[in-house]
């Protein structure tokens, strides 16, 4: 085996050739002629990528191999490792987007493969300026598999895209390595730093999620701690903003090596690190930065958004994302209180659970302005709890409405210095009022509550719950008939594909039309199809400089299964949910109704043990492979009586779903009209 040789582990072999691991173990032990391990370990071992594709190959296993996979598995067994692949890869593709004609096959014994590693270079310095954080090796001449699978794919696709695409596997293979900003949360950010800001800072730019979203005119600034992310956040920029935009990423810690010092921009967008008592408290106690005042050893939160303020010009917009504790902890009320006198701090915006991580507490979007000089203090500070918003479901609440209301308040209070008062959820309360000892800026604390149902209300409910639990009744299954367990022949979702009987297609793609004339579709996200309710997601807004991507469109019939969780979930999909896009971690599978009824596939792929053995399991989560499901081969006839029973089956647990969301707001009512006095005890 050649030195640097690219090795792929078992499952690796099995999405290569869209089978399961059990698939690949059998071809291990019946083939003698079967590849050789190369390394790993005896449970684990990796094979040459090289000498698995040509046995896949002559053994007609290799037909329909995505592009996608094999650019993928190019970079994942890179023997520098995926982060080296992804910058070789990433800087390639960036040629190619500014030499469109480029060959796609990629030979070093070539004079333009000669020439490559000074024309990626001069490509990277024009794009990154000469202090960028990409580093190159001298040579590519192990790199050419690599190379061309990256061409190959920005072909198919666009370049941008293409490296999207290897750099989401990339962070989807190491969640907990990396604190990703999603990009509902980050679009919200955008939106509230306001208009197209010539020029956006990020000092801890992470995945440059924060500035993928921002609109920036001019210039993107963004200072990285990791070497390695910092050249692949620079690359993502490079690939996904327009070419006329300024682009400069640093690798430092912003508080102590400081890589922009004297830039004052018009905003600044950041997803700090929380609860970091190794911030710099020892060394930086006389810092010019601290201008309302030092922050605590525990309060490394208010040092960053002072470093972030004193990076944008006067009346410039600062849009920080912030633990709650960094409202009410007693170590930043000074700080919190300065702030709030000179009129810095405009608004505290509390979201829901689960829209960033940590996803296990509600977060605070923090949004500042620095003011200048002339400038009078603004009398009033706008508190909004976008968790109050009412939803769809009662799990959790749709993204586009907290979106909304946070923008509407936001825009309102920006525009006439108040917003309409919204019990529960928004209100304008005068700076004077929260001048106390805690300064205690957590918005649920200062909201009115909203308005109890009252007795007419909740009798509504009730009737409503009443109604509900009849259906429920109704549709509840009769006896189940005894069987002998069934020994029918079945076939893969993976082999159905291949046959045609079925398409398959993965969510997460697609964007909106800049200028919003298209409408876009609302997208179906996962935690809609686990709880039932209808899309609450939006599409992230396309860049500048690019048109709209296509999303992956709903119809009615299609079956949407979520990949991640260890879930036995499969979800048709209705006239309500039609036309929705899809969203990550989701597959759609489009049955040809004349060979496949829906309800039918829907309802095998939901059992426990079909699941079970089509799952792989990390030290973080369970990932489904939809391709290994397994649906039993019958007749057409017999399919649609199973489906028919499936169906009602469904029907039935969504009538449960219904009667506990009602109940649980029946009794939530009952208490608060008890302890509020709007219900009477008899």
């Amino acid at each position: 085996m050649s030195e640097n040789s690219t090795e792929v582990t078992s499952a690796a072999i099995a999405r290569l050739a869209g089978v399961g691991r059990a698939a690949v173990s059998n071809w291990r032990r019946r083939h003698d002629d079967f590849p050789k391990p190369v390394g790993g370990t005896e449970t684990s071992p990796t094979f040459e990528l090289s000498a698995v594709e040509r046995w896949l190959r002559e053994q007609g296993k290799l037909s329909a191999v995505p592009i996608r996979e094999r650019a993928w598995q190019q970079a994942d067994g890179h023997p520098a490792g995926t982060p080296a692949a992804l910058r070789i890869a990433g800087s390639f593709l960036l040629l190619i987007h500014e030499r469109p004609g480029l060959s796609v096959s990629y030979t070093p014994d070539t004079p333009a493969g000669a020439r490559l590693p000074d024309d990626m270079d001069a490509a990277l310095t024009a794009r990154l300026g000469s202090r960028h954080p990409v580093r190159l090796p001298e040579s590519f001449g192990d790199d050419a598999a690599l190379l061309t699978a990256a061409a190959e794919l920005a072909r198919d696709t666009s370049p941008g895209q293409a490296y999207e695409f290897l750099l989401g596997r990339y962070l989807d293979a190491n969640p907990r390595q990396f604190t990703l900003t999603p990009p509902e949360p980050a679009e919200l950010m955008s939106a509230l730093a306001g208009g197209s800001p010539r020029s956006v800072l990020d000092p801890a730019a992470g995945t440059g999620s924060l500035l993928r979203a921002a609109a920036a005119t001019e210039e993107v600034h963004a200072q990285e701690t990791d070497p390695d992310l910092a050249a692949l956040t620079a690359l993502r920029l490079a690939l996904a903003t327009d070419p006329a935009i300024r682009i400069r990423v640093h690798t430092g810690d912003s508080l102590r090596s400081d890589a922009f010092s004297g830039l004052n921009a018009d905003a600044v967008l950041c997803h700090p690190p929380f609860n970091d008592r190794n911030w710099g408290h020892d060394e930086l106690g006389y810092d010019p930065r601290w201008e309302y005042g030092f922050p605590a050893r525990a309060e490394s939160e208010l040092a960053w958004l002072q470093h972030a303020l004193a990076h944008v010009r006067d009346e410039g917009t600062v849009v920080m994302l912030m633990p709650p504790a960094a409202a009410s902890r007693r170590s930043g009320r000074r700080i919190r209180a300065d702030l709030l006198r000179r009129g810095a701090l405009r608004a505290v915006i509390a979201l829901p659970a689960g829209a960033a991580p940590p996803y296990g507490i509600p977060l605070h979007i923090w949004v500042l302005r620095r003011p200048g000089a002339q400038a009078r203090p603004a009398p009033d500070l706008l508190l909004v709890d976008a968790s109050a918003v009412p939803g769809q479901a009662a799990e959790r609440v749709p993204w586009h409405a907290v979106r909304s209301a946070v923008l509407d308040a936001w825009q309102a209070f920006d525009r006439h210095g108040t917003a309409e008062a919204r019990p529960g959820i928004c209100r304008t309360v005068p700076v004077i009022e929260l001048l106390d000892d805690d300064v205690d800026l957590a918005p649920a604390r200062h909201l009115p509550p909203p308005a109890a149902a009252g007795a007419a209300g909740l009798a509504e409910v009730r009737d409503l719950l009443a109604a509900t639990l009849r259906r429920t009744t109704e549709l509840a299954p009769p006896p189940a008939t005894p069987g002998e367990p069934a020994r029918w022949p079945t076939t893969s979702i993976g082999e159905l594909a291949r046959a045609g009987t079925l398409l398959m297609r993965a969510g997460g793609t697609g964007t909106a039309a800049v200028d919003g004339t298209t409408p876009a579709p609302a997208v179906l996200t996962e935690h809609d199809v686990i709880a039932g309710s209808g899309p609450t997601g939006t599409l992230p807004a396309a860049q500048p400089d690019a048109s709209a991507e296509e999303p992956v469109l709903t119809e009615p019939g299609d079956v949407v299964v979520p990949v991640l969780g260890g879930g036995a979930v499969a979800r048709v999909v209705g006239e309500a949910e039609a036309g929705a896009a899809l969203g990550r971690n989701l597959y759609l599978l489009r049955a040809d109704t004349t060979a496949l009824d829906p309800w039918f596939l829907a309802g095998f792929l939901r059992g426990t043990a079909n699941n079970r053995q089509a799952s792989s399991y990390a030290s973080t989560a369970t990932r489904l492979d939809v391709r290994r499901l397994q649906v039993p081969r019958l007749p057409l006839a017999d399919q649609r009586r199973y489906g028919e029973r499936f169906r009602t089956l469904a029907g039935f647990e969504e009538a449960l779903r219904q009667t506990a969301q009602l109940g649980e707001q029946l009794v939530q009512g009952l208490y608060d009209g008890l302890t509020d006095g709007t219900v009477r005890p008899e």
